[in-house]
């Protein structure tokens, strides 16, 4: 029987992960840091370790050999060195776009980075200007295909967007089901709701890394990014889960800067964020197992049912779920929208000659 390693197990990804390696019969170990759990569909055996720091993980892994290691949790970076010697065979999970370079980094060319990612339009965070984060992320990635190029795994990316779904940490949406379960009759939108943010369903997520695991030969070297195939701006979000729970928001439309209590749900920026996983699709023969309106009410329905549980969630996301302010900030924006402003609109004109006689010039229609 195979044998694999989870690191993380836990989270939103990881118990659709177990329960595939367990139903394809592997013998899987599990390995988090002990402070939640989650129930499997058979038995695995447990390790407790923290796996952001080496320290903790190199005493629980002494002496043990794993045919496969899923490392979806812990500072990757750590965990590449880590786990050399332990494995020949390392899955790894990172973000999208989380060490990507930033829009304005003078690499993307003049009209800066596209709106749309793939693998092979996606450029690490590097020098000055960047966060922290994102250049801990490249760096980590570079590490893992370092580990891959040296001999020490065959090594598969899998590079999650945001996930939804049932155990998800700092859930956006929850921004949207508490005010439905609060009776909110108004809902502030930032920028006409018009934002565009990839996002991948838990389970949909947990599929692609499985399908990496089956394919060994085609998915060795590899990174892929995963994303549901529906793509959906912010405002038919917002609008579906309120559907869903039987309610009706009034929409709010403010500018961005103005829209200060969607920002969390926003996730603090007007950027929309949209990668294409089209390469994955065509690889590994990825279809989305759960679409997306089934997805969405799946998380919904999880997030209603555990609303007693959502306190740490609320930490996460930083919403203050102020409705005083809100209402106030509605009361203002409706008092300055109330004042005339000074300039005609243009009438639209086809760009096109619609000549009545041959030779006739463009004109105004």
């Amino acid at each position: 029987m195979p044998t694999a390693l989870l690191i993380g197990g836990t989270g939103p990804t990881g118990p659709f992960i177990v329960d595939g390696l367990l139903g394809r019969g592997w013998s899987v170990t599990v390995l988090h840091s002990g402070q939640r759990s989650a129930r499997y569909s058979g038995p695995v055996e447990t390790l407790h370790a923290d796996p952001n720091f080496a320290e903790t993980l190199l005493p629980v892994l002494a002496g043990r050999q794993w045919d496969l290691v899923i490392a979806s949790y812990g500072r990757l970076r750590v965990l590449v060195e880590a786990l050399k010697g332990h494995t020949a065979r390392l899955v790894a999970i990172t973000g999208a776009t989380g060490g990507t370079a930033r829009a304005d980094d003078v690499r993307w060319g003049a009209l800066g980075r596209p709106a749309f990612l793939d693998e092979a339009r996606t450029l690490p965070a590097a020098g000055e200007g960047e966060s922290t984060l994102s250049l801990r992320i490249a760096q980590a990635e570079a590490a893992l295909f370092e580990a891959h190029a040296q001999g020490h795994f065959s090594v598969t990316c899998i590079a999650y967007p945001i996930l939804y779904g049932p155990r998800q940490p700092g859930a956006t949406d929850w921004a949207i089901v508490r005010r439905v379960l609060d009776g909110r009759r108004q809902f502030i939108l930032a920028d006409g709701g018009h934002k565009l943010e990839s996002r991948a369903y838990a389970e949909n997520a947990a599929h692609a890394v499985l399908l990496a695991v089956d394919q060994p030969q085609t998915s060795h070297g590899r990174r892929y990014l995963v994303a549901d195939q529906a793509l959906h701006s912010m405002r038919q979000r917002v609008e579906a889960v309120a559907a869903h729970l039987g309610h009706r928001f009034e929409l709010v439309d403010l500018p961005y800067d103005w829209a200060r209590p969607c920002h969390p749900l926003w996730r603090h920026t007007r950027e929309s964020r949209v990668i294409d996983s089209g390469q994955i699709r065509r690889e590994l023969a990825y279809v989305d197992p759960v679409g997306a309106p089934e997805a969405l009410a799946r998380s919904v329905d999880w997030m209603v049912a555990h609303r007693s549980d959502m306190a740490q969630v609320e930490a996460q996301l930083g919403d203050p779920f102020d409705y005083a302010r809100e209402d106030a900030l509605i009361a203002a924006w409706q008092q300055a929208r109330g004042c005339p402003v000074d300039y005609p609109l243009v009438e639209p004109r086809h760009i096109y000659r619609h000549p009545s006689a041959p030779g006739e010039p463009w004109r105004p229609q």
